[in-house]
């Protein structure tokens, strides 16, 4: 029955979708620099948790010019290019982060490497909508999110044992490596005009508006979604701080951590989306996430056990398969396709600014505070954005009702009309 159900969970999915899942599993499975990016700057390059802090915001800043600049550009000159040249390129910025040593480089060029990477975020999940059929969007949007996963189980682990053992200049080769190699994959495996065939004007939406930045409903859902994200993103700055200095896990362990997330998504997450992707509560279903989510942080102002750092990667895992594909899957049906670049971009680039808030909100509350504050802090911001995506879901299932019955109404009325 399980393992039906598992199968039956990938079944009807189109092939554009299985290579671009096979590109983004090869993208991620070389997440190697980020993960370990805050120990790397704190024990090797001896920075501040301060300066981590805006190192990381930079990292940030740079996801947030890049994505709004790729979303621009794939409604100019289509998804394609633009996945192709940020996944060449990026590659080699990554490669050239090892040879740096000041603060100041760090800030500036890990800006200007996440610029170009992050060009990919919008183009990418721009090329999902397109790819896919309307009825298994979500679990489209899903089976990336497995590639990507999948990756991630691997990526950190790998990354845990070389920096242990061979040391961190590996790490930066491997992320670089791995990222020419997603471009190459794609650039062969789905041709420019394959690809331009596959798209579809013709998909069905639920925005009204001509603008994104009309859309209320919209604005409000990315303003909830950031929330939740600045929460999310403590689990790579000071979540593998926490582990390593509170807990005392090596960095193999914080790995192994890392890797049981992206297996846990790996294994539940397809056949939870096939289950749940036809009622029609995306916005309820990824509040329920995001609360999950703050409570993970919740967890660890209790103990410094190693079992706790188990409970809370597993809740945050659980959170993520709930909050992140059905957020996806209503921000994937939301635009027109003549503005769904840009769509595409302003959810991504609630990720990126979450990414420029949380690192020096998460170490700075930690300097100033200490570490159960810290906590207490970031997981309020889960059950806030939960509490907003749920009162958002709610609206839009009475308004759609509303709809509905006055549809019913004129219907009867034209009936009964002599």
């Amino acid at each position: 029955m399980l393992k039906k159900l598992y199968l039956d969970s990938f079944r009807g999915l189109s092939r554009e979708v299985w290579l671009l899942a096979l590109v983004n599993f090869i993208n991620r499975m070389g997440t190697m620099v980020i993960p370990f990016l805050s120990i790397y700057l704190t024990s090797e390059l001896k920075f501040t948790l301060s300066d981590v802090g805006w190192i990381m915001a930079a990292f940030g800043f740079g996801s947030v010019v890049g994505t709004f600049i790729g979303g621009l550009l794939t409604d100019r000159i289509g998804y394609y290019k633009i996945m192709f040249w940020s996944l060449f390129l990026s590659g080699f910025l990554f490669i050239s982060l090892q040879f740096i040593t000041t603060f100041w480089e760090w800030v500036g060029l890990i800006f200007f490497a996440t610029l170009v990477a992050d060009l990919f975020r919008p183009a990418s999940l721009t090329a999902v909508a397109v790819l896919s059929k309307p009825e298994n969007r979500t679990r489209s949007v899903s089976l990336i999110r497995l590639a990507i996963n999948m990756g991630w189980a691997f990526g950190p682990f790998i990354a845990g044992i070389m920096a242990d053992h061979l040391g961190y200049s590996y790490l930066f080769w491997g992320d670089g490596l791995t990222c020419i190699s997603a471009a190459l994959f794609f650039w062969y495996a789905v041709p420019k005009k394959v690809a331009e065939q596959a798209d579809d004007p013709e998909l069905e939406t639920t925005s009204t508006s001509s603008s994104v930045y009309n859309d209320w409903e919209y604005l409000f859902f990315i303003a909830m979604l950031l929330i939740s994200a600045i929460a999310f993103f403590q689990l790579f700055t000071t979540i593998p701080l926490f582990f390593e200095s509170q807990i005392g896990l090596t960095k193999t362990q914080i790995g192994l951590l890392m890797g049981l997330n992206g297996l846990l998504i790996s294994i539940v997450e397809m056949p939870t989306v096939f289950l749940l992707e036809k009622k029609n509560i995306n916005l309820q279903l990824a509040a329920f996430g995001a609360v999950l989510i703050g409570l993970s942080y919740f967890v660890l102002g209790f103990s410094v056990w190693w079992g706790v750092a188990v409970i809370s990667t597993i809740l945050v895992s659980i959170g993520e398969i709930f909050q992140m594909p059905f957020s996806n899957a209503y921000a994937v049906n939301r635009p027109k396709p003549e503005n769904r670049g840009r769509y595409m971009a302003l959810y991504g680039m609630a990720y990126s600014v979450a990414f420029v808030i949380a690192p020096p909100l998460g170490t700075n509350l930690v300097e100033f505070y200490g570490w159960n504050a810290m906590w207490f802090v970031i997981s309020l911001f889960g059950v806030v954005s939960g509490i907003g995506l749920w009162a958002l879901g709610q609206r839009k299932n009475k308004v759609t009702f509303q709809k509905e019955s006055t549809i019913e109404d004129i219907k009867k009325e034209e009936v009964t009309m002599p």
